[in-house]
């Protein structure tokens, strides 16, 4: 794992400032985030500003479809471009201290990474292929349960 570099320090800083802004400036905010499934392995990426594994995402931009704002993250996050027609899995309230977030998610099976992403970057720190059965420590409780109720079949839970 490669810690960010510490040049970035202030554009982490500022980019958390920023969410927080946003938190208050906004009364709603949609996210999307990707599963991006491939011969039972998934894309997983740590971000500069919170920690953890993550499925890849981010925010829905003013005039951005959903999806748009998916290619445009699993691009920028993880390389990664679709093939194939993502399918909308479920849409989640982004957690109980975010209640006015929404965050939806969407399976991708036809993608090809023709080019990992540069990193680490001012968001990521590191994007991963791994094994869905020997996902790494620190994936977070949000991923595991998402990847799950896909995998399973389980009924969606209302949060992220």
């Amino acid at each position: 794992m490669v810690p960010p570099p510490q040049a970035n320090a202030f554009q982490r800083l500022f980019s958390r400032a920023l969410m927080v802004h946003g938190r208050f400036a906004r009364a709603m905010t949609l996210g999307v985030r990707a599963a991006l499934l491939k011969d039972r392995h998934v894309i997983l990426v740590r971000h500069s500003y919170t920690p953890g594994w993550h499925l890849p995402g981010g925010g829905v931009e003013p005039g951005e479809s959903v999806h748009e704002a998916l290619a445009r993250e699993i691009g920028e996050e993880a390389g990664a471009v679709l093939s194939g027609a993502p399918q909308l899995f479920g849409v989640y309230r982004s957690a109980p201290w975010h209640r006015r977030d929404h965050v939806t998610l969407f399976v991708c099976r036809d993608w090809h990474q023709p080019a990992p992403p540069r990193l680490p970057n001012m968001e990521i720190v590191d994007c991963r292929l791994f094994a869905i059965n020997d996902l790494p420590p620190g994936t977070t409780v949000a991923t595991r349960a998402r990847l799950d109720e896909i995998l399973s079949g389980k009924p969606i839970a209302p949060d992220w």
